[in-house]
This record gives C-alpha cells, structure tokens and sequence, in this order.
C-alpha cells in the first residue's frame, strides 16, 4: 500500500510538471505570435494606444468592445483576423489556424 503523503507528493510533482510545460508552451506561443505581429505593425500598435492606420491593440482582450462595436473575446477577435473586413484585409490564407492561435496568444499578453 501507498503511504497517502507520497501519493500527494507525486501528484503534486506531476501537476508542477504540467503547469510548467503548459507556461512554456504559452511563452513559445507568445514569441511566435509575436513574430506574426510583425506583419499587423504596420496598421496596428500594441505598445501605445496611438490609432495608426486601424486602432491601437494595446489592452485588446481587456476592452469591452471592438472599434466596431462587436464584443472584444477570442471569437470575434479570431473571426476579425481571418475574415478581414472594416479596411483590414482577411488573413484567412495568410496565417494558419495555429499562427492566429499563436498570435491572438500574443494580444492577450499585452
């Protein structure tokens, strides 16, 4: 039989382990959402709330709602980067489903 502190010491280390590797995961999704940002940087900021050519993204996902008035949330966010609209182009065959993961990752973290 299994002392009842190990079996808590053991699934304390795996949940560790777990939660680590889910924060890096997170951190390399971040780093490559910030890589594809690059391509989004020419109309959008995300370090000031200076409206370029399309709205500042500073503090996206801690708005209530879009510069066109559909709520700010993973959905509309995600369906606004593949379908375009607004003046922003659709980038539905530029980025894959795991680059706007990656890249919404990104705008949550800033």
């Amino acid at each position: 039989m299994i002392p009842i502190r190990n079996l808590v010491a053991a699934v304390t280390l795996v949940t560790a382990g777990g939660l680590a590797a889910s924060q890096a995961e997170r951190v390399r999704a971040a780093s490559n959402g910030e890589r594809l940002f690059q391509q989004c940087s020419g109309c959008h900021s995300v370090d000031t709330s200076e409206k370029r050519v399309g709205p500042s993204l500073k503090g996206l996902f801690h708005k209530h709602k879009l510069a066109n008035g559909t709520p700010a949330n993973e959905r509309s966010i995600r369906r606004k980067i593949m379908n375009g609209g607004d003046g922003m182009p659709a980038y539905e065959r530029i980025f894959s489903a795991k680059e706007v993961d990656n890249l919404i990752t990104y705008l949550k973290s800033r």
